[in-house]
């Protein structure tokens, strides 16, 4: 939990619904969180946080590692010596990361991550990854990006992983389709046969499986956010020459169709063509959704500020699944990238951007949902007091995104309250 200066809100009234802007205390995870999935995505890629121990064990815990296991992610620990300047700390990090690389010769794509002990030493990053990086070239890449809880905040660790990425992409004006945002390999499986059958061949994924399957990109390229937490990562593509596509995020069956729909505008598709290709999907993921509407629907239902899905979650929940939200909290709202789904938010609803902790959880209590959405930190304390409460890191980690997964997203809403009901009995 950080600590930051209490300031009034106000209110933005510039979007569909009215955006109350707040600055206080807050409770997030640091940025580092985000190797959890990203190393599991990139299968040659390996991440090392240079940190301390406490950013080894919040990793190594986030990510549930066991002993035996040897995962594509460590930690350089700074040591006492290192804080106290008597020792020279690029030098370490050369001897550690020759030592890795020598170790690991499946490695292509070397991430140094920053954290706050490396910010508060002033341990340039940048620097001993371009030396590193014409070191050992053309073997492996290596970059940087911070995963700084000073400067990032749970899920801005990717959009900070992947717009380190972005200056690296080769360059093509070739017409193409970028789909930009980690997603679950059976998730982007299932993508790629739409886009297949909207007759889109041309399409790339932002991060690859593979370091050397990196996209291409320049004035042809249009890319669409699987995720909304990328702001850095398209501004970083803009600057390269390609146009975003505006769109709300592919949750649920509504949200995946008007996705698809956007995409298949930009490059193009026929309407009626896309209609004939999501109309299948679509009622599959209806009537899978159909199954946990009498449970959920009347409910009401309280986002923290956690990832930065909470209003693409707020929009599913209440357009398909009949839930209520009494508040949508998010670290962050960029204005331009979430129009579609203010718009599609119901009238009157409060959301909020950044945190003041105390005020936030006053208006908690006094709303009195049925459920609350919330960061680690914030869920014990709230079940103590007899909330339902809904872990947001959850929603990162489980595949969400399609219309296959829509039955999931409602299933990780309706088992809290299953569980909150057997526990009463």
């Amino acid at each position: 939990m950080s600590a930051g200066a209490t300031g009034l809100a106000h209110v933005d009234g510039g979007c569909a619904a009215p955006v109350v802007v707040e600055r206080g205390q807050r409770a997030v995870f640091c940025g580092l969180t985000g190797i959890v999935w990203l190393h599991r995505k990139i299968q040659d890629a390996f991440f090392l946080v240079v940190g301390s121990r406490t950013c080894a064990h919040l990793v190594q815990s986030a990510a549930g590692v066991m002993i035996f296991a040897e995962p594509r992610f460590a930690t350089a620990i700074i040591e006492e010596r290192d804080l106290a300047g008597l020792a020279d700390a690029h030098e370490e990090l050369d001897r550690v990361v020759t030592r890795l690389l020598e170790r690991r010769s499946d490695i292509r794509l070397l991430f140094l991550v920053g954290s706050c002990p490396s910010e508060v030493i002033k341990l340039d990053l940048s620097r001993a990854a371009q030396r590193l990086s014409a070191r050992f070239a053309p073997d492996v890449r290596i970059l940087s990006y911070s995963g700084s809880g000073i400067e990032t905040t749970f899920t801005q660790g990717e959009d900070a992983c992947l717009a380190s990425l972005v200056p690296t992409l080769p360059h093509d004006d070739s017409k193409q389709l970028l789909v930009v945002g980690a997603l679950a390999d059976v998730v982007e499986d299932q993508m790629r046969r739409h886009f297949e059958a909207l007759g889109m061949g041309n399409v790339a994924f932002l991060p690859p499986r593979r370091a050397r399957q990196l996209a291409s990109v320049g004035s042809g390229t249009h890319f669409l956010l699987a995720q909304p937490f990328l702001a850095d990562t398209a501004r970083a593509l803009t600057e390269r020459g390609a146009q975003g596509i505006i769109a709300p995020f592919p949750l649920g069956a509504e949200g995946t169709t008007l996705w698809l729909e956007a995409a298949a505008r930009a490059m193009g598709v026929d309407a009626a063509l896309v209609r004939t290709v999501t109309g299948p999907a679509h009622d599959r993921a209806t009537r899978a959704l159909a199954s946990f509407k009498p449970m959920l629907a009347g409910k009401r239902i309280f986002f923290f500020p956690d990832s930065q899905l909470e209003v693409p979650l707020a929009r599913f929940l209440s357009r398909e699944l009949g839930m209520v939200p009494t508040e949508i909290g998010t670290p962050f709202l960029h204005r331009q990238h979430m129009a579609p789904e203010l718009a599609l938010l119901p009238e009157g609803v409060r959301v909020t951007e950044g945190q003041d902790l105390e005020s936030q959880l006053v208006r908690c209590r006094e709303a009195r949902p049925d459920m609350v959405v919330c960061g680690l930190g914030l869920a014990n304390p709230l079940e103590a007091q007899g909330v339902t409460t809904k872990w947001s890191i959850e929603l990162v980690f489980t595949p969400i995104q399609g219309y296959e997964q829509a039955g999931d997203l409602a299933e990780l809403f309706a088992r809290p309250l299953v569980r909150r009901t057997r526990l009463a009995v």
